[in-house]
């Protein structure tokens, strides 16, 4: 299966709105952006940086999702509505994940080489959060929607807050003291 089969399946499998695949194609900021993205990754890859750039910003201001051409991202990813969100440099996104809008896999200024998260397969990134520097979002972690993560979150975990703080942990509620 190439990728946009893979993420027509994922449109489908996360979106209970969506109609038929030629909807997806034609409407779906996320589609358009990961699609574009793939061009510019190559061209970054390829060291045409500035035309790199020039592509992802002429996307930037048609889907209003902004990933630079450094980022990895996977197939399966999933971006829903899409509005708002930032995918930094560094950021590396596994399969699976699923996004939505206002989100930010950003850095907080503080370090050099890799300064953005990694979102490992299966993560689950609810509206508005924002991922603060090198850090993990462990296989199918969830933050909870406006939450601010500055630390590792271990796999299957729930966190919520700012700044964010484990409530779940493999199924089971975390008590804080």
């Amino acid at each position: 299966m190439n990728w946009w089969q893979q993420a027509l399946k994922v449109a489908k499998k996360n979106d209970p709105a969506v109609k038929s695949s030629i909807e997806v194609i034609l409407t779906y900021p996320g589609f358009h952006a990961l699609f574009f993205h793939r061009l510019s990754h190559f061209l970054y890859r390829h060291r045409w940086h500035l035309l790199a750039r020039i592509n992802s910003q002429f996307w930037r201001f048609l889907t209003n999702i902004e990933i630079h051409p450094g980022a990895k991202i996977a197939p399966g990813v999933f971006i829903d509505h899409g509005a708002a969100v930032v995918i930094g440099e560094t950021a590396e996104i596994e399969t699976d994940v699923v996004m939505f809008h206002g989100v930010t896999l950003g850095g907080t200024g503080k370090d050099s080489g890799k300064r953005h998260p990694t979102v490992r397969k299966g993560a689950f990134i609810s509206a508005h959060t924002q991922v603060l520097g090198p850090i993990e979002i462990g296989e199918y972690a969830k933050t909870g929607a406006g939450s601010v993560v500055l630390h590792n979150v271990p796999a299957h975990a729930t966190v919520v807050g700012v700044p964010a703080e484990i409530v779940r942990l493999n199924g089971k509620k975390v008590h804080h003291d």
